[in-house]
């Protein structure tokens, strides 16, 4: 298992704790990279921050795409599950354990996540309770439940600042009858492991969401400002996926 610099337990005090059980992993289940096109954060640093936070597994949910989660899955020194954030009008959903992207265009919540469901992936509800998002109503929650079409429903985020937020969200989730997670949603590198799920080893898509619902889910708020910084990141567009309009 990976241990936290004390660099790392500065920005987040939950690091230093001690883990469940000596086997049980750290899984960050939200993280932006620079393929997302609103976060900056390269592969190098990537890979640093994940070894700084002694994060075990990290689940990259670009928007839009899975092209990078692809890539740093055979590059990464951990585990990585792909995944992909995608806006819908009706909110954002979250697929995991994809095989491809789910399309751009979908004109709902359902036809996205049905896409999801049609490649054996996991449906992640991220950020369900913070209206500074674009986050599914609850009805609509409650009706994509209803079909049977929610697998996780994120919790806790670190990027939602108010904890009765997150609370509500705990209550959505344990009222459609979810399995609870949680993740920094980082679009920098400082972000990662500010949230994660620990869990026990898991083995593809059903032994994931098995774990994740006998884990638990830890973290705290951190979100700090993203300062203008001149710095140079690789285009993706020659890494095969062209930044979102």
């Amino acid at each position: 298992m990976r241990s936290p610099t004390a660099a790392a337990v500065a920005r987040h005090p939950h690091l230093a704790l001690p883990r469940s059980a000596p086997d049980a992993l750290r899984v960050d289940c939200h993280v932006h990279t620079m393929w997302s096109g609103d976060s900056t954060t390269r592969p190098d640093e990537l890979a640093l921050a994940i070894e700084e936070a002694g994060i075990d597994a990290v689940c990259i949910t670009d928007h839009s795409t899975v092209s990078g989660a692809q890539r740093l899955q055979a590059e990464l020194d951990c585990l990585v599950v792909v995944g992909q954030e995608q806006r819908t009008p009706e909110g954002e959903v979250i697929g995991l354990f994809l095989v491809e992207p789910i399309p751009a265009g979908c004109r709902s919540a359902s036809e996205a996540v049905r896409a999801v469901r049609s490649q054996g992936g996991l449906v992640y509800i991220p950020h369900p309770t913070d209206p500074m998002r674009h986050r599914l109503a609850a009805g609509v929650i409650e009706r994509l439940a209803g079909e049977g079409l929610i697998d996780i429903v994120e919790v806790r985020n670190a990027k939602t600042s108010s904890e009765s937020l997150n609370d509500e969200a705990g209550a959505a989730c344990a009222r459609v009858g979810a399995t609870a997670g949680g993740g920094s949603d980082a679009h920098v590198p400082e972000a990662i492991g500010a949230v994660y799920a620990e869990m026990a080893p898991f083995d593809g898509p059903g032994g994931f969401l098995r774990r994740l619902g006998e884990g638990r889910v830890v973290g705290h708020h951190f979100d700090p400002p993203r300062l203008w910084d001149a710095r140079v990141v690789p285009s993706v567009r020659s890494l095969g996926r062209t930044p979102p309009a």
